[in-house]
């Protein structure tokens, strides 16, 4: 894989938790904005997802020390929602049924790759401080 579009070693992605990366549109034309994502662990599989809950989609899941997790699941401590980390689907909340939006990774020889096309690298960690949002807990 290209040196460009590694992450982290495999090893850097916690049990428990999130690691936070950031990546922006690649295509020709495509929007310049960067997106946040997470790395998770579910089964000794690792997964990534856009960093937001699809509630509110200005609520970070995480805000750069990992996302809550419960029973196995990512928690939006907003809302109370909780996702399942290999699929990214809503079991319980607001946005039941709903689905993160998801982030092609690979990993080779203990390294984390990002796999999706649609995407260029940018950096491991937040962007920005703290929630896009009004920064509450859970509330509705």
């Amino acid at each position: 894989m290209d040196e460009d579009r590694r992450i982290a070693a495999a090893d850097e992605v916690p049990a428990e938790g999130s690691l936070l990366f950031a990546v922006r549109d690649g295509r020709a034309g495509g929007r310049a904005d960067e997106i946040e994502a997470v790395l998770v662990r579910s089964d000794g599989s690792i997964h990534a997802w856009e960093n937001y809950c699809p509630h509110w989609t200005d609520v970070r899941l995480d805000k750069g020390g990992g996302v809550a997790t419960r029973d196995e699941e990512l928690l939006c401590r907003k809302h109370g929602a909780m996702f399942e980390k290999d699929s990214g689907r809503c079991t319980v909340g607001p946005c039941e049924g709903a689905t993160l939006g998801s982030i092609d990774v690979a990993v080779e020889d203990e390294t984390v790759y990002l796999a999706d096309e649609r995407y260029e690298f940018v950096r491991r960690g937040p962007g920005s401080d703290g929630d896009l949002s009004s920064r509450g807990g859970i509330g509705f």
